[in-house]
């Protein structure tokens, strides 16, 4: 079994949606379509997830706009993430009932799954990221504390096609995430690779380690790009 991987560079909040949603419906209409995954980075943008407090959001619609930043309500699960220029966004459009062989929706494993890629490919850079119990996402070990690298929020219909995904912070601003709660956590703060390794990092060198991670977690045989 084999998946695609698209390099999109960067491209606005609203047009990624757009081509997910036209990604999941061949899916629907054609069961031998092949899994993808989708890599970008977005403009500033902020979006609220199904399960999103408006408090999280910290400053106005109106000062959003003042400062270039785009606002989007979505149906994936989550709090209020942000996204912007040195984030790498996966957006993986898969058919789970196919790729794990049963019919019952394990998103639990998807979700573990979409961790094992980040810290494997993390670990190309030795970075030891980890799981958090009881939050959601990727971690790391910052002057001692732990600092969140990577944010996952998702959608599975239910026919087994997922859409959204997940976003690593490469080299991004990170005053930007001033602007929320981000995910809703008050407690941790969030941290990008460039800053962890006091180094830039380019989002083309983190590429192909989180391709290559993707395929070897979710067994797929190649990457046909």
């Amino acid at each position: 079994m084999t998946f695609i991987s698209h390099w999109l560079g960067q491209v606005e909040y609203q047009a990624a949606l757009a081509q997910q949603r036209e990604m999941v419906e061949a899916h629907l209409k054609d069961a031998d379509t092949p899994d993808s995954l989708l890599l970008l980075e977005h403009p500033p943008t902020l979006t609220l997830g199904r399960c999103a407090k408006r408090e999280h959001l910290l400053v106005n619609e109106a000062t959003l706009q003042q400062r270039g930043f785009a606002l989007f309500e979505v149906e994936r699960g989550g709090d209020i993430t942000y996204h912007g220029p040195g984030q790498l966004v996966g957006y993986p459009i898969l058919n789970l009932k196919r790729l794990y062989r049963s019919n019952e929706l394990d998103l639990h494993r998807y979700i573990s799954d979409i961790e094992e890629v980040l810290i494997v490919a993390l670990a190309e850079f030795g970075v030891k990221g980890w799981r958090y119990p009881g939050y959601t996402g990727v971690w790391v070990d910052f002057e001692g504390d732990p600092a969140k690298i990577a944010a996952i929020g998702i959608k599975v219909n239910s026919k087994g096609i997922t859409s959204h995904g997940f976003a690593l912070n490469i080299s991004t601003d990170l005053s930007h995430f001033d602007l929320i709660v981000p995910c809703g956590i008050c407690e941790h703060g969030v941290i990008s690779l460039s800053r962890l390794l006091r180094r830039t990092v380019a989002i083309d060198d983190a590429r192909p380690c989180v391709i290559e991670a993707f395929r070897r977690v979710f067994g797929y045989e190649n990457n046909n790009e």
